[in-house]
């Protein structure tokens, strides 16, 4: 049987992190979706999209991958938003619906056009990227955490829902990762999530993807060894 991995934001430092772990990975093809097209090699294919919150664009980035009975498909997205540091009653309506737009919307069209390959395939996983303050509220978080909340009930839905069509869905809520931004302000950077660390528990899921499912998956920080 065939593996196919399907990898959502590329541009950004999980993106570019994760990649370099899972290339090294038994996948026969991996398909890299992202703005800014880069170079590839071997097993890797880039394919160029610009606004994902537009379906047609994540329906052009599909149809370039072909389904088969044969093979198994994998998808990771990065695809989301930050925005926090004020008082719910200090946020524009504007800014709350663009937190949806990008943590939620976006993700129910990639869930949906996945959904759609893995029926026409012999199964598969998708894995989404929460946070943790969905989970446990924060001052000043309010629109991102509450996306957040409601990103974690469509992966729960799916999962449900996949089970028909041979599809586990899960998500990842790390807590701060390790990117050089955050290690600007962070006092002890020891604790960040390490981006190697993500794609070897991404490739854990999806190896286990017909018992693993349903899960956000709480990553607060690194323990110090």
């Amino acid at each position: 049987m065939e593996k196919e991995l399907i990898i959502f934001g590329v541009d950004g430092n999980l993106g570019k992190g994760i990649v370099n772990i899972l290339s090294k990975k038994d996948y026969n093809k991996i398909y890299l979706i992202g703005r800014n097209k880069i170079e590839v090699k071997g097993n890797l294919y880039f394919i160029q999209s610009d606004d994902l919150s537009i379906e047609e664009n994540i329906k052009k980035a599909f149809v370039q991958i072909i389904p088969s009975k044969e093979k198994l498909f994998f998808l990771f997205s990065t695809i989301g938003g930050y925005s926090g540091g004020k008082n719910l009653w200090e946020i524009e309506q504007k800014d709350w619906e663009y937190q949806f737009k990008l943590n939620v919307e976006i993700s129910f069209l990639i869930a949906k056009h996945f959904s759609l390959l893995v029926k026409e395939s012999a199964g598969g996983s998708i894995c989404f990227t929460s946070a943790l303050t969905s989970l446990n509220a924060e001052t000043k978080k309010s629109s991102y955490g509450t996306s957040k909340a409601a990103l974690n009930y469509l992966v729960q839905t799916l999962a449900l829902e996949g089970k028909t069509i041979n599809m586990s869905a899960n998500a990842i809520a790390p807590f701060i990762l390790d990117t050089k931004e955050n290690r600007e302000w962070m006092k002890d950077s020891t604790s960040l999530i390490q981006m190697n660390e993500i794609g070897e528990l991404l490739y854990n899921l999806f190896s286990n993807f017909k018992i693993v499912s349903g899960n956000i998956i709480k990553l607060p920080y690194n323990l110090e060894v």
